[in-house]
């Protein structure tokens, strides 16, 4: 019943843009914080972003100033707007919810109880 669902991946040039989408069933968003998550061949998973209920975010250095997430509750979607992206970005890109009553939110991978299959971001000449 539950279920996060990614779209908006794909092939890009370094310097391109792309815009990642997490649609939420099941459930609505407004109760929960939503993480952006990436992972790479041979790599651990990487906390790339986050929104809180109140729509206070967080970013890791690797992304700040570059990406962008965004929550729209209407719709149920939380986005993640990719810009200036760089070969070493090339991952499959999670989004990940948790509960929560209070307080801003993390990218430790281990508080999320619900992930999204993933969708895959490539960036190549």
């Amino acid at each position: 019943q539950v279920q996060l669902v990614e779209s908006g991946g794909g092939l890009v040039q370094p310097g391109g843009s792309l815009r990642a989408s997490c649609a939420a069933s099941g459930f609505s968003l407004e109760y929960y914080h939503i993480g952006w998550f990436r992972q790479a061949p041979g790599k651990e998973r990487e906390g790339l972003s986050c929104i809180s209920r109140d729509g206070t975010t967080y970013y890791a250095d690797s992304v700040k100033d570059r990406f962008t997430i965004s929550r729209d509750n209407a719709r149920n979607t939380v986005y993640l707007q990719m810009n200036s992206l760089k070969p070493e970005d090339t991952a499959v890109y999670y989004c990940a919810a948790v509960r929560r009553r209070l307080g801003g939110c993390s990218v430790y991978k281990y508080e999320y109880e619900y992930w999204g299959q993933g969708t895959q971001v490539t960036v190549s000449s």
